[in-house]
């Protein structure tokens, strides 16, 4: 919220989706929002919820000036009609679309469009695509500057998932373990159709991420099977390398087999996202096109 070239209020939507962004700036601001401008990621909601009035209402009824805002809200209960409304009220109303704003918006817009989590994929590997040794040997492929990298991406998902072949092999602790975040640790979930400990969440699909309830962004730390699976059925938005620098020769593959006929349609479905160098080994990110 910015009035006379001075922030006056800043917010962002607090844990459990309440209060929203616009709400906790205003508040902020007080006042002193009646004539200023807005400056938001996504429309504000325009219905109404069991926890309050509409953000849209909000900002009408402090008397804003002037809305700057990213993302157009795919939610149908707003697309669009937090604007509309907005510009009803006399507020000027400027869309400036943000390929930013979209990725910080990635596990909400993913979820709106298809009903699931935004899905990451990690894969620690060899230079020769190896996760392990023939006898599954994997600790640890990757120097310690990689693994903190990992668990620093591991803070930033609502779930963590492994297969069940992962999970009875090497018994992961599946949490957040640099110092300060460690209560920013994502619920477990493993992907079998066996039972798990108390406390660990089980699906025995890909397809059943859907039906994790809360959860928006699932860091998938795999198996060469889990990682296949997610990839055969077109799950993975996101696939994060840490490629170390050694050569296994006949070791387990990262990736089980995805059954692919015709090497063409492959191309184009990648695109690198980031690079950077860890230590000795090298992070890639890859996002996928749709």
């Amino acid at each position: 919220m910015v009035k006379n070239d001075t922030v006056i209020g800043r917010g962002w939507t607090q844990r459990g989706g309440r209060p929203h962004a616009e709400a906790m700036a205003l508040e902020q601001a007080g006042k002193a929002a009646r004539g200023a401008t807005a400056y938001v990621t996504l429309e504000p909601c325009a219905h109404r919820s069991g926890r309050g009035p509409s953000c849209s209402s909000l900002l009408c009824e402090a008397g804003i000036g002037r809305l700057v805002c990213a993302v157009e809200d795919p939610d149908p209960r707003t697309a669009g009609t937090g604007f509309a409304k907005l510009r009803a009220a006399g507020i000027a109303v400027e869309h400036c679309p943000s390929q930013a704003s979209r990725e910080s918006l990635a596990g909400y817009l993913v979820r709106a469009r298809f009903g699931r989590p935004h899905v990451t994929l990690k894969l620690a590997i060899s230079l020769d695509g190896c996760i392990a040794l023939a006898d599954g040997q994997s600790r640890w492929i990757t120097g310690e500057t990689a693994r903190a990298h990992v668990h620093s991406r591991r803070a930033m998902a609502d779930a963590i998932l492994v297969g069940g072949g992962t999970w009875r092999a090497d018994k992961p602790r599946l949490d957040v373990r640099l110092p300060g975040i460690e209560g920013l640790s994502p619920r477990p979930v493993i992907l079998t159709r066996k039972s798990a400990p108390d406390g660990v969440e089980v699906i025995d699909a890909p397809s059943q991420i859907a039906e994790l309830e809360a959860v928006q962004y699932l860091y998938v730390e795999g198996g060469a099977g889990t990682a296949a699976s997610f990839l055969a059925q077109d799950l993975v938005d996101r696939l994060e390398l840490y490629r170390a620098p050694i050569l296994i020769g006949s070791g387990k593959p990262a990736i089980g087999r995805l059954a692919i006929e015709n090497l063409a349609l492959t191309h184009g479905r990648w695109t690198l996202a980031e690079r950077r160098q860890l230590g000795s080994d090298v992070f890639e990110a890859y996002s996928r096109t749709r």
